[in-house]
């Protein structure tokens, strides 16, 4: 439809029609931008629901103003490298909305980031961190930066440069990044220092950091813990539990290592974790022992996943094939699920695939990691699917509790933040479901989860007018 017919708030336009021109909108101002054209249409597409209902979103172009960042900053990040060669990266911050709260997301560091990737992350975050009842909107940066084989002087010289201009857009009431891929506790380290050093200010500026300075216990753990209770969660509505069962992990860094830790609390048997040399199956089983072997490995000798295979010999390995057209990963017979990766890691084959064995159930511990048409044969099979924004929330809902308690100086215990972090996993979860029923697609998670978080975020624009 043409743009003129929106000129008026006042037109009478169907919201079907209204959602459509928003669509060819973004697609036509951000080209080249797959990941946050998917993003942003996924959401969209539960909005129709909505703007019957309420038609206000639509007269105050409510959407049209969340698909628009408030700021994106970019930046070049030059440093020097171990032989005194200068290497030049590029920075970005993308400060989505701010409607319920300064902006928070995590730091990506990697070489596949771009604007289009980041766009894609701060959008889901402004609905993720509405979803976990704090105060908080929705933001993302990173770097091309890849720490991977870097030594521990070039990381510094690289974080110190990168907030050398990151500081001055960012402070504990308007903008708190985190970790995320590529920055751990290292790289966060580093991160506050160079702030502290250059604000002369010792606030809680970045979440994820050492707990004797700051950190939050279970942050560490809280995306990958997270995932696992809201896992829990949705087997309850089933009258089932994660006793007993099979489960698929993908990945092997903080989130994966945490969701495998939490499924051994609860009684599952985790059998398979991946990086980008390819992936590993533990028929009997990845038990404390061996989890506590792979953490050594990926955070302490930063080494590759198909070194436990060599280590434990009753475990297989197979090497990534981009050549394939699904992952072997999601072939292999289990229970439950949890990619917890990168990106459109499940695809339609792989998705087939997964439903194909009997998983019972689907919970994302990594951003976006469904392509659209997988999450769409999760649906159609009417199986327990936690998409992301709801699933992995347990990472950024930690880090607002690392903020409360740095802005009373207080630390709880490991218990009391593990309580309160169950407590948001079972709320969200319990908003998704009622707000799935309420909106007419009962056991449809993925629209209970865009619509719950939309409505809060969208009801405080309206209240703060036209900014």
């Amino acid at each position: 439809m043409a743009s003129t017919t929106f000129t008026s708030p006042g037109a009478k336009v169907r919201p079907g029609e209204y959602i459509d021109h928003v669509l060819s909108q973004v697609k036509a101002k951000n080209p080249a931008e797959p990941e946050y054209h998917q993003a942003v249409q996924e959401v969209l597409d539960s909005l129709r629901l909505v703007l019957q209902k309420h038609p206000e979103y639509q007269s105050a172009r409510i959407l049209e103003r969340m698909v628009e960042p408030e700021r994106v900053i970019m930046f070049r990040v030059p440093w020097f490298d171990d032989h005194g060669d200068v290497q030049v990266n590029r920075g970005y911050r993308i400060e989505m909305n701010s409607a319920i709260g300064p902006y928070k997301g995590g730091l990506r560091f990697h070489p596949s980031v771009n604007l289009g990737i980041l766009k894609f992350l701060a959008f889901e975050q402004v609905f993720k961190n509405s979803l976990t009842t704090l105060m908080m909107g929705g933001g993302k940066g990173g770097s091309d930066f890849d720490p991977k084989g870097k030594s521990d002087n070039e990381v510094m010289r690289f974080c110190q440069s990168f907030m050398t201009e990151l500081f001055r857009h960012i402070g504990p009431d308007t903008d708190v990044p985190a970790g995320d891929i590529g920055v751990g506790g290292r790289e966060v380290g580093f991160l506050f220092g160079q702030y502290k050093r250059l604000k002369n200010e010792f606030t809680g500026v970045l979440t994820g950091k050492g707990l004797n300075w700051g950190g939050s216990l279970i942050r560490p753990e809280a995306t990958g813990y997270g995932c696992v209770y809201f896992a829990a969660e949705m087997l309850k509505t089933r009258g089932d539990s994660l006793e007993g069962k099979t489960c698929l992990v993908s990945g092997s860094g903080n989130v994966s290592q945490y969701t495998a830790e939490k499924l051994l609390d609860l009684g599952a048997k985790p059998v398979t974790l991946s990086d980008s040399s390819g992936m590993i199956f533990d028929p009997d089983g990845i038990d404390r022992e061996k989890l506590a072997w792979v953490k050594d490995l990926k955070n302490m000798r930063r080494g590759r996943i198909r070194e436990y295979a060599e280590h434990f010999r009753k475990a297989d390995f197979a090497p990534a094939d981009a050549a394939q057209d699904h992952n072997p990963l999601w072939g292999i017979k289990a229970d439950c699920a949890f990619p917890s990766a990168t990106q459109n890691e499940i695809n339609a084959k792989d998705a087939g695939n997964l439903i194909k064995n009997g998983v019972k159930v689907v919970a994302e511990g990594a951003n976006m990691p469904s392509t659209a048409e997988a999450t769409q044969l999760f649906l159609d099979a009417g199986i327990l699917y936690g998409p992301a924004k709801a699933a992995n929330a347990g990472g950024v809902a930690t880090s607002g509790l690392e903020m409360a308690q740095n802005s009373m100086r207080l630390s709880w215990t490991r218990e009391e933040v593990d309580k309160r972090l169950h407590s948001i996993m079972s709320s969200i979860h319990k908003t998704c479901f009622e707000t799935a029923e309420i909106y007419g697609t009962p056991g449809n998670l993925v629209n209970g989860a865009n619509i719950g978080g939309f409505l809060k975020v969208a009801n405080a624009m309206l209240d703060q007018g036209l900014v």
